[in-house]
């Protein structure tokens, strides 16, 4: 990442933009192929030798171990680096931007190594890290679900695995899509999505033929092959739904980013409320689309099915997560070409494809988010059934029901539905206490040191690194822990048990997803209206409108990188940690 950087200035001052763009994007595939090689290896690895070691079924359900430490070190790396990255950001902004009046990136600011470190901590290594966790997760689901529901039936295992390597050649498809093809920058890179998905349809029809050349029973009922082609079809095409919906609004060639730019004008306060309003009507396209998905994939192979078609959506993310690396690649890029004197004309590059990347990243973190949501459905299924084996296995009746009628089931969903808002209200406090010390630190520095401005005086990056860096690994503590606390508390009182935790489950789902796009959406719409300002829109820079956007965007940004994001593996360790505890405690 930190080469490619340097790579994209190098392209953007010496070749043209498409060169950059092509640099950027290939910088970013890296990380993405390595993302879904490393889940397919990881997985594939530990389930091969512990079935030669414990057994098959034993080895099934160990994999939920694993999908719990991935779900951990994601909390982990999407919370923490999200706290460093925007508590640099917002601090170099508010003094550097609003009080000082520089550039972005300008090497005068003492805030702007930390930020531009940020960009790789959060944007690059924390969305990795989610989607790396949601892939595993998703295929160690499937096969779960397929142990559970399928009858005799080892193809039902091995199915997810060969859903994740073919897109692994329809990733390698839109790459070269990007390196060989031609046009505007956000359509060659929706066209390299399109590309993908187009490939891996095609491949997915022989090999689900061949593996279920016979159809397959699950849950007691016959399902023909194609069946199970149209459920992984299903993923595809949500896939590509959520990128367009996404696009439509954070892009800023749309009506909803210039509508939140156009209410700049009036003031701070109305680019406040256009922003949150922007946020949650993003919720209603996606969150209907994923509705709709379930009941068809679920219609043609049952709970299987809404397996599969998750895992067909997370094979997607070896093209996905090299969209998502292309924004803080390009960022970056634009912030070395302040700091090393190059001509306007090279930032001017840089910030166009900036611009995209900061749509590339919102499409990632929506795409993250409704795959979350899917997965985390199959988690709760498998908890469902996992609890009835426990309890039929032990010879007591399976009578628990989790129905609405079911005054348990009501308070488990009323306290699921809570803790969203606990862990983004903790993640927001960790990032506002974070960038209070780096604006206090800048401020210091400034007044301290008044040569910095004037360029006669270095200014102590190292300090303001080392703030981010000790805040980020103190504040994560408690919002990292809340998940672990509710279920361990839930099915710790008596009182409550197995049929409240299973609302706790699904309220967590439900209201995680809306918070989650919500504050995804409408951050990267705050960002992009900033820009679409810069641009020479109502004002440009410098304007009471700009800096009304400014105000939009740094508000935005923990809501789009850091507690918004990290709600998905949050969903995910609620429900894995869930599953662990059966035989614990019921």
């Amino acid at each position: 990442m930190v080469l490619a950087n340097a790579r994209v200035t190098q392209a953007a001052a010496t070749q043209t933009r498409t060169a950059a763009l092509r640099v950027a994007f290939n910088g970013g595939a890296v990380t993405g192929l390595l993302v879904v090689g490393l889940a397919l290896l990881a997985v594939g690895t530990f389930y091969h030798f512990a079935r030669n070691m414990i057994g098959n079924d034993l080895a099934v359900r160990s994999l939920v171990g694993l999908a719990l430490g991935a779900s951990l070190i994601s909390v982990f790396a999407r919370l923490g680096g999200g706290i460093y990255t925007k508590a640099a950001d917002v601090g170099a902004d508010l003094v550097g931007k609003i009080e000082s009046g520089l550039e972005e990136d300008d090497p005068r600011n003492p805030a702007t190594i930390a930020d531009n470190v940020g960009d790789n901590v959060g944007d690059c290594a924390g969305m990795a890290a989610d989607v790396f966790e949601t892939y595993a997760v998703s295929l160690i689901g499937a096969i779960l679900v397929g142990v559970l529901t399928v009858a005799n039936a080892p193809a039902a295992i091995v199915y997810p695995f060969v859903l994740g390597g073919i897109s692994v050649l329809g990733a390698i498809c839109g790459i070269l899509f990007v390196n060989f093809g031609g046009g505007k920058p956000a359509g060659v890179l929706m066209g390299a999505v399109g590309m993908s998905a187009l490939v891996s349809a095609v491949l997915f029809w022989p090999a689900t033929h061949q593996l279920f050349p016979n159809g397959v029973e699950i849950a007691g009922k016959m399902r023909s092959p194609t069946d199970l082609y149209f459920a992984s079809l299903i993923g595809l095409l949500m896939t590509g739904i959520v990128v367009v919906i996404t696009n439509y609004y954070t892009s800023m060639h749309y009506k909803p980013v210039q509508k939140i730019a156009r209410a700049s004008e009036t003031g701070h306060a109305t680019n406040i409320i256009a922003g949150l309003a922007l946020g949650q009507h993003a919720t209603a396209l996606p969150v209907g689309f994923i509705g709709i998905a379930i009941l068809l994939s679920y219609n043609f192979a049952g709970l299987y099915g809404i397996a599969v078609a998750v895992m067909a959506m997370l094979s997607m993310a070896g093209i996905i997560i090299s969209l998502d690396a292309f924004g803080p690649i390009t960022d970056n890029a634009g912030g070395i070409a302040v700091m090393s004197n190059l001509p306007k004309e090279v930032r001017a590059a840089t910030d166009e494809l900036d611009a995209v990347g900061n749509t590339m990243k919102a499409v990632t973190k929506g795409y993250a988010i409704a795959s979350a949501g899917l997965a985390a459905l199959v988690l709760f299924g498998s908890y469902v059934e996992e609890l009835k084996a426990h309890i039929t296995r032990n010879g007591q009746p399976f009578d628990f029901q989790f129905s609405l009628t079911e005054p348990k089931v009501i308070i488990g969903l009323f306290i699921g539905g809570l803790l969203p808002f606990i862990f983004t209200a903790f993640s927001m406090d960790a990032v506002g206490k974070a960038a209070g010390a780096v604006v206090r630190e800048v401020r210091r520095q400034l007044q301290a040191h008044p040569g910095i401005l004037r360029g006669e005086d270095a200014p102590e990056y190292g300090t303001c690194v080392d703030i981010v860096t000790k805040a980020a690994l103190r504040e994560m503590i408690v919002p990292a822990l809340l998940p672990l606390a509710f279920v361990i508390l839930v099915a710790v009182i008596p009182q409550l048990g197995p049929v409240v935790l299973g609302g706790v489950l699904v309220g967590t789902i439900v209201t995680g997803l809306f918070v989650a796009i919500a504050m995804t959406s409408g951050g990267g719409a705050w960002d992009n209206a900033k820009k679409y300002i810069e641009e020479g829109h109502y004002g440009g820079k410098g304007s009471p409108a700009h800096a009304a956007a400014v105000t939009g965007d740094t508000v935005g940004d923990p809501y789009k990188d850091t507690a918004g994001p990290a709600i998905n593996p949050m969903i995910k360790v609620v429900n894995i940690v869930a599953i662990l505890i059966i035989p614990i405690f019921f």
